[in-house]
């Protein structure tokens, strides 16, 4: 398998370089170090190309590379049709707790959007389960660049009702929008 380093010169200098919160230390408070179980493959090179905003459909389809240590891990995988994707926003840098999405022309905070300028980089994206070959996990949904460190797989499970689900600011700005 030939799996890119996102610019590294290897894969260990690209796991030194996935520390949470490293630009942005928080003085007291202990350092940890995450290390990728994969890299994403995905049509995507600039983040241009990732649909934004309100109406947005997030089907393209990429592979889930997962690194061979891990592959034991996945035993099982196929019988779920949806997964969490935790993932790092290895290209951005720094943050802003406040900012206006794509979606809107009022600022939100940080948190109640998926702005890839955060204190923690790190990403979250439901996908589609649409096969596995080995260590490779073939998804749609994808909404990363090609070769994002993934840090978690996570089986898709859901008990909120939909009647119990909010869209916060985002119902609002859909409505203005006309969507």
């Amino acid at each position: 398998m030939n799996l890119r380093f996102c610019g590294y010169g290897s894969r260990a200098e690209f796991e030194q370089s996935v520390r949470i919160g490293m630009k942005n230390e928080i003085p007291g408070r202990p350092m940890f170090t995450m290390r990728p179980i994969g890299f994403i493959r995905s049509p995507f090179t600039e983040t241009s190309q990732i649909p934004k905003g309100c109406g947005a459909r997030h089907e393209a389809e990429g592979i889930l590379e997962i690194l061979p240590e891990f592959e034991q891990g996945l035993k099982d995988i196929e019988g779920f049709s949806h997964l969490y994707v935790i993932w790092v926003f290895d290209k951005s840098e720094g943050y802003e707790l406040l900012g206006r999405p794509p979606t809107d022309t009022k600022p939100h905070g940080v948190f109640a959007t998926r702005s890839p300028r955060r204190p923690n980089p790190i990403g979250l994206t439901v996908v589609r389960l649409l096969g596995r070959e080995e260590n490779s996990l073939r998804v749609a949904g994808v909404d990363m660049l090609d070769g994002t460190p993934i840090l978690d797989i996570k089986p898709y499970l859901t008990s909120v009702p939909t009647e119990e689900l909010r869209r916060g600011w985002l119902a609002e700005a859909e409505k203005r929008k006309g969507n």
